[in-house]
């Protein structure tokens, strides 16, 4: 008579429900009925005449053949563990436990890291972000922590394979930088980005403080989509902007070009100010300080929606940058901690050096329970 095998059908049954519900969120049937008019369009003869559709049509069928790939890999791999499960079954053969074992807590795993991906929900989740790093109080500090924020976020787009373009910065007065404008390219960008918005908070001995006292310095980052054409949404009067153009500095090191084609938008009616110093001409840097003008512009339509409806719903909201959302203390304790979803880690060194996933995936699933509540 064979060994007494272990019973793996109910974990391969939860690993089965957990795979429909992927094919949901992944939008599994829709994404094949995509690919084929992408492919289609991929085989337009003249799709490269105009260079940012061909970009753009490329960008999108590499996305669906990403998921598509993903959730035929995970069917796979499910597969083959409830094959071998039965095999066990049916022989009463104990020696295949551990392979059952390994393959469905693997599995398991791959889920975990999966279902981020239903918390994205917004319409410009899955897109590029502008971001715009401020110094805040604190003086010299205050700088020397937008440039280690801004390096933060270098880091983390390092780490998720993202790339990261500087394109403009302004020095600070002593040390660290007043401000920096930079654009994250990367799938789910802007939906893994929108939970940093707000003021970010450190506390440490100075090492600007000759009397070596703790101060506290204050950085704030704004977020918002970013779009490679000019939203339609967005209709901008060329009459309500000011155009300069500048000598950029050298401060973003090799990010940046010192040349004479540096270009800052002032928005007169708003008073948002957008710049663009990375590109080879003044024509294309004024260009991408457009695209980002029209990020910013249509961020604040969307804030006046929310404050509106907030309004008309009872509720008082904060704006969420403008509130301190996250404290970094470096003295007399070591912690970052989340003032909203409570995540909290020690280990303020490896945050810094842009471990923010944890991070982000909180303040996802907060953002997710408080809607829903």
């Amino acid at each position: 008579m064979g060994a007494e095998v272990q019973d793996f059908e109910p974990v391969i049954a939860a690993l089965r429900a957990r795979l429909d519900e992927a094919a949901g969120y992944l939008r599994i049937e829709e994404q094949q009925q995509r690919r084929d008019v992408l492919e289609a369009e991929m085989a337009d003869p003249d799709l490269w005449n105009d260079q940012d559709r061909g970009r753009r049509v490329q960008k999108d069928l590499a996305a669906v053949a990403e998921d598509l790939e993903l959730h035929a890999d995970l069917l796979s791999r499910l597969e083959d563990a409830e094959t071998l499960s039965e095999m066990a079954k049916e022989e009463g053969d104990d020696s295949l436990e551990e392979e059952i074992d390994e393959a469905t807590a693997e599995l398991s795993v791959r889920f975990d890291a999966l279902e981020l991906r239903s918390l994205f929900s917004g319409q410009y989740d899955e897109g590029d972000a502008v971001c715009h790093v401020q110094s805040g109080a604190g003086g010299t500090d205050a700088q020397d922590w937008a440039e280690i924020l801004l390096r933060m976020y270098s880091r983390w787009a390092d780490r998720r394979g993202f790339h990261l373009e500087v394109e403009s910065v302004s020095e600070g007065t002593e040390a660290g930088i007043s401000s920096a404008e930079f654009v994250v390219r990367g799938r789910y960008a802007f939906g893994l980005l929108q939970g940093e918005r707000g003021v970010h908070r450190l506390v440490r001995i100075s090492p600007f403080n000759k009397e070596a006292k703790r101060q506290t310095a204050f950085a704030s980052l704004q977020v918002v989509p970013f779009f490679d054409e000019i939203a339609d949404e967005v209709d901008i009067d060329e009459s309500d902007l000011r155009i300069d153009t500048y000598r950029s500095s050298g401060a973003g090191g090799q990010h940046v070009n010192v040349t004479d084609s540096a270009v800052r938008i002032t928005h007169l009616p708003t008073g948002i100010v957008t710049s663009c110093q990375n590109e080879r001409s003044q024509h294309q840097n004024k260009d991408k300080a457009m695209q980002m003008l029209a990020a910013r512009l249509l961020d604040l339509e969307r804030q006046k929606r929310d404050a509106e409806i907030a309004q008309i719903g009872g509720e008082k909201r904060d704006v969420d940058f403008g509130s301190q959302i996250r404290s970094y203390v470096l003295q007399p304790y070591q912690m970052v901690k989340d003032l909203r979803t409570e995540h909290e880690v020690g280990d303020v060194a490896s945050v810094l050096d842009g471990d923010l996933d944890n991070f982000m995936e909180s303040y996802l699933r907060w953002a997710r329970s408080s809607s829903v509540g």
